[in-house]
């Protein structure tokens, strides 16, 4: 008998084939950058019978973008140096999984036009380039230079870091994911957490729609979902999802001038390049929190307005496609990178409020190397969730729309 379709149904994906493990030393719980990139790092060190689950595929939540910025350009010392760290990596991607990310180190510009940007972007770049950054300080006629876009009249100066720039980051979560897998490490997808067994002050399992598995160390990596995942094991991880848009313009038939990612500090305009098209945005104060991801053109007329002012020929421009997915905002904007001191084997590295995906490899070797108890490149603890119940101040980044 044929089955009666009724109007409210939802249509459930088929099961995979793979039976879920019973067990496993370390479960990560989302299959974003981080998640990849962690999984990837911990069987690269010889950590065995390593689980990463992903509510639907991997890379379907923020890291789904077509283009992401990589970027040291900074003002935090520890933002940078995850930054510097990822940006090497990146650099180094090709040649050490055989995958083309789409790497293009086309710089990032930073627009000032008040004093007070000015005075804040001036102190980073001093701070970025005492870390071994490349970050100068340009004239409002420089950065016309640089990108012909421009209008130089508003602006007092911009900073200007040419290493950096964009990539692809489904390629490099997909690359990640297979290094990972040819390592060892199972990727159980379409498989969602249900609660976490941590009785006793300790994780013990982890129950998802397809069974459980025991596990005495869970990491969260879900982004936008950290908050409901942490507490089902009873951690308070702070995060606020808000809707972020981007709009592409018709591809032309010749490339149009190559410029760096430019961001406005004062609007949070910005754009490059997108094949011969541009990517325009603006973070949208007018956005609701919430787990909408559907498009729509409410940020438009905001980005429109702002580009009259700083890049007229922008404004007002016909959009071919668009995206729209979440950024995982902590109450500071900066990420949570740490271990639970109140349940034993919770360890996380979510909230990173638009920047994980140019910090994702530098997180996976400092979340490999928390747990396995040895010194890192950098000390994560400025990071920690219990900044936000006042054992630690928080981070301040200008670097950040």
């Amino acid at each position: 008998m044929q089955a009666k379709h009724v109007d409210n149904v939802v249509k459930l994906a088929k099961p995979p084939a793979k039976a879920l493990p019973v067990a496993g030393e370390v479960v990560i719980l989302g299959g974003g950058i981080m998640g990849a990139s962690i999984a990837y790092h911990l069987a690269e060190a010889g950590v065995k019978d390593v689980v990463l689950i992903e509510r639907n595929v991997l890379g379907s939540g923020s890291s789904a973008k077509p283009l992401g910025g990589v970027r040291a350009t900074f003002s935090d010392p520890g933002n940078i140096r995850l930054g510097q760290r990822s940006l090497e990596a990146y650099e180094r991607f090709n040649e050490k999984f055989r995958t083309d990310i789409g790497l293009r180190q086309v710089g990032y510009l930073f627009l000032c036009r008040n004093e007070g940007e000015l005075s804040e972007v001036e102190d980073s770049t001093h701070i970025q380039n005492r870390l071994g950054g490349s970050s100068r300080m340009v004239s409002p006629e420089e950065a016309h230079r640089i990108n012909p876009f421009l209008d130089p009249t508003p602006l007092l100066a911009a900073s200007y870091s040419p290493r950096d720039g964009f990539a692809q980051p489904s390629k490099v979560v997909q690359a990640y994911a297979e290094a990972a897998q040819e390592l060892g490490v199972t990727i159980c997808q379409e498989t969602e957490v249900l609660d976490i067994d941590a009785t006793g002050g300790a994780v013990r399992a982890v129950h998802t729609n397809r069974g459980s598995i025991r596990t005495s160390t869970v990491i969260c990596t879900a982004g936008a979902w950290s908050t409901r995942l942490g507490a089902m094991a009873g951690v308070h991880l702070p995060i606020e999802p808000v809707r972020r848009q981007i709009g592409m313009t018709p591809q032309m038939s010749k490339p149009l001038p190559t410029v760096p990612f430019t961001l406005d500090l004062s609007s949070t305009l910005y754009f490059h390049n997108y094949l011969n098209g541009m990517l325009l945005g603006i973070s949208n104060q007018d956005q609701e929190p919430g787990f909408c991801r559907e498009f729509d053109y409410q940020w438009l007329p905001a980005f429109n307005q702002a580009a009259e002012i700083v890049a007229p020929s922008l404004a007002n421009q016909e959009l071919e496609v668009g995206w729209a997915g979440l950024y995982e905002n902590t109450p500071d904007h900066n990420a949570m990178i740490g271990s639970s001191d109140t349940v034993e084997g919770f360890l996380y590295a979510t909230g990173f409020s638009g920047h994980g995906f140019l910090q994702g490899p530098a997180v996976g070797e400092l979340v490999r190397d928390m747990y396995l108890g040895r010194e890192s490149f950098m000390d994560p603890e400025q990071f920690s969730a219990a900044r936000f119940a006042g054992e630690l101040s928080q981070v301040r980044e200008v670097h950040i729309i």
